[in-house]
């Protein structure tokens, strides 16, 4: 897929960070652009951005991890523009501690809106693009976390792998039927966004009293070095560019920053060499 213009692209967490940057580049495509996310007020101002730049748009409140909305979100698109050729899974978050400390109610909420929030939007938008038989993506936002292996943020992680496997499933299974829809798995590593402060939107049916967990020195210890490396990272505006690079070259793997690619390469070793897993610290951090 490399022409744009007038086509019809959905993006999902696009009040901020890089699902905001890949607005503002389907707006520069001159693409109709579909903007969902559940931060209502942070919503309406990207909505106000783009229309001020004469971009077609569309806001629709939108919760990922529920299969309704989804429905609902399709369906209003259907009625606005009449089809979807670009779909960007962006929304995510992160919460929790260590794989035994974060509770159910942690694992419940990361891997609803990044896992589910995906498998929701593959299972009714899919069947459109393909009804539709116009060249269509979708790409998937997954992480560097989803590629290699390391100490903490473990629900995220998991999640994250879950993203690059039922991504790189869909590509071959597509394949396999000769359907004109590309699929691309986003994989950056820190990029200065809101993650560390996901729990902004965190619904009130996963904050239970009594779920709260105090850090440990090795869990405050991690924190500070994510938060550390999300600050130094690169721009969401540069992943939103690899990414248009990426669609129109129909390439599956988007990995925006490539000084990452020693810790991918180490996990690869590791499982080949059957070696115990490397923990990798990226030298610019």
């Amino acid at each position: 897929m490399n022409q744009f213009e007038n086509k019809v692209a959905v993006i999902t967490g696009a009040a901020s960070g890089i699902g905001r940057a890949l607005a503002m580049r389907c707006a520069e495509e001159q693409m109709k652009v579909v903007l969902t996310d559940v931060e209502v007020a942070a919503l309406q101002r990207v909505e106000q951005e783009l229309k001020a730049t004469g971009a077609t748009v569309l806001a629709v409140v939108t919760d990922v991890s529920k299969e309704k909305d989804i429905q609902k979100l399709a369906q209003k698109t259907l009625d606005s523009f009449g089809a979807v050729h670009l779909l960007f899974n962006n929304a995510g978050v992160g919460a929790g501690s260590t794989s035994w400390q974060s509770t159910l109610a942690d694992w419940q909420w990361v891997m609803n809106v990044n896992l589910w929030g995906a498998i929701h939007a593959t299972q009714i938008f899919v069947p459109m693009m393909l009804k539709q038989g116009t060249e269509c993506h979708i790409v998937n936002t997954a992480s560097l976390a989803g590629l290699e292996s390391g100490p903490g943020n473990s629900i995220y992680r998991v999640s994250k792998h879950a993203l690059v496997s039922l991504s790189e499933t869909l590509y071959h299974e597509l394949k396999m039927i000769q359907a004109k829809i590309g699929v691309s798995v986003l994989c950056p590593g820190f990029v200065q966004t809101q993650i560390c402060d996901a729990h902004r939107n965190r619904p009130a049916e996963y904050s239970k009293p009594g779920d709260i967990v105090e850090p440990s020195p090795m869990t405050t210890a991690i924190d500070q070095f994510i938060r550390s490396g999300v600050e130094q990272g690169i721009s969401p505006k540069e992943v939103a560019d690899h990414t248009f690079l990426a669609i129109k070259s129909n390439r599956f793997y988007i990995l925006p920053d490539p000084s990452y690619k020693e810790t991918v390469r180490q996990r690869m070793e590791d499982i080949l060499n059957q070696h115990n897993p490397t923990f990798v610290i990226p030298s610019h951090i």
